[in-house]
């Protein structure tokens, strides 16, 4: 993979960069700003070397949803302007007036539909504004888009700092040393099952919460109440009787006796599962103290409703922990920034569905256009 500083003298070259730029957002204002952190390092490397910047990228699930809040975050930090729509003669003007070492920020890429449809004709209007691209967007290097897989073979492509570091990393923990510990929440669980059965083989132990595990105790046979199930059923899966697979031992339930712990086999009808109890933390204790190794991505719990407690508990475990840890997946950082603890873990990670992805295939078609 080639990366930006193997790209020689950038002063003067048009350089468009695909960043991360899908960050909360609330009333206007920024909320969590950790992506953007990690889209600085190539932004500043190339303002350094007198670079005229195009960032481009996306925001949101919708449509009308706009980049100008991260504009004013960016201005924190470097001489950001505002482009608007990228397919306007506007920008054209304001690309072409750039001087050396400054940013065009480009309004919300999908507002065009071309780009989620990889359209060749959006990938060659964008290429139209560079003489170079580089990739740093990792949290959507899973998805086949124009910016993404198309736009990199229309111009001299190369890797972010961001990007290379975080496949870097990733990468480390497809060879985990032993003890290894693989901590897997959230949910979906048709998406997750190919990514459980490799790192099963791959590691010593393997955790499953979030409302993963309601698939797993619907498949064993347990009542799963009105928690939310995955469309896709476990029963007959054989991972499920692997001895290396770990399970919650207590739930956190919510029904018309209001909010309690229970064990698995004891969920009623009218009762939903929200988070792992304090007796599973205590069970993942152990491991995650002896670990040389922990991967975790996504949170043990509901954590947007405020079922927070498991996820935060392991979060203060592994930060004591001597592993290598690698962590991923918006609710898991979200937890980890809350309680300033980035710098006690290995790395932290800028995608979820994206690392994920990585994991499982070792690679993605916009991971391989920068070859």
């Amino acid at each position: 993979m080639k990366v930006i500083t193997d790209a020689g003298n950038l002063k003067g070259v048009r350089v468009i960069v695909r960043a991360s730029l899908n960050v909360p957002v609330r009333d206007g204002v920024v909320q969590n700003a950790f992506r953007l952190k990690g889209a600085l390092p190539t932004l500043r490397y190339l303002h350094e070397r007198g670079a005229k910047i195009i960032i481009i990228g996306h925001i949101g699930r919708d449509k009308n949803e706009t980049l100008k809040p991260v504009l004013e975050e960016l201005q924190k930090h470097l001489p950001v302007h505002w482009g608007g729509d990228v397919t306007t003669p506007d920008f054209t003007k304001k690309a072409e007036q750039l001087i050396e070492g400054e940013c065009l920020l480009a309004e919300n890429l999908r507002q065009d539909e071309r780009e989620a449809g990889n359209d060749y004709s959006f990938a060659k209007l964008l290429a139209a504004h560079g003489d170079m691209y580089v990739n740093d967007a990792f949290d959507n290097i899973h998805r086949e888009h124009a910016s993404m897989v198309t736009l990199p073979t229309l111009l001299p492509a190369f890797a972010g700092l961001n990007l290379a570091k975080e496949v870097a990393e990733l990468r480390k923990v497809m060879v985990p040393t032993s003890p290894s510990l693989f901590l897997l929440g959230g949910a979906k669980f048709e998406t997750k099952i190919p990514l459980v059965e490799k790192y099963l083989a791959l590691y010593d132990h393997v955790f499953i919460g979030g409302a993963l595990m309601n698939d797993v105790f619907k498949a064993r046979g347990f009542e799963v109440g009105t928690s939310l199930v995955s469309d896709v059923s476990l029963v007959g899966a054989a991972f499920l009787n692997s001895p290396k697979l770990l399970l919650p031992v207590d739930v956190v339930v919510t029904g018309p006796m209001g909010t309690q712990i229970k064990m698995p086999h004891q969920v009623a009808p009218d009762e939903k599962m929200l988070d792992c109890g304090p007796a599973t933390v205590a069970m993942l204790a152990p491991h995650i103290r002896d670990a040389k190794t922990v991967l975790w991505n996504g949170p043990f719990g509901n954590y947007e409703a405020g079922f927070v407690e498991s996820t935060e508990t392991t979060a203060k475990l592994l930060a004591d922990a001597k592993a290598f840890s690698v962590v991923g997946g918006g609710d898991t950082v979200a937890a980890i920034e809350k309680l300033g603890l980035n710098s006690a873990l290995g790395f932290v990670s800028t995608g979820g569905g994206a690392m994920l992805t990585l994991l499982e295939h070792g690679s993605t078609l916009a991971l391989d256009r920068l070859g």
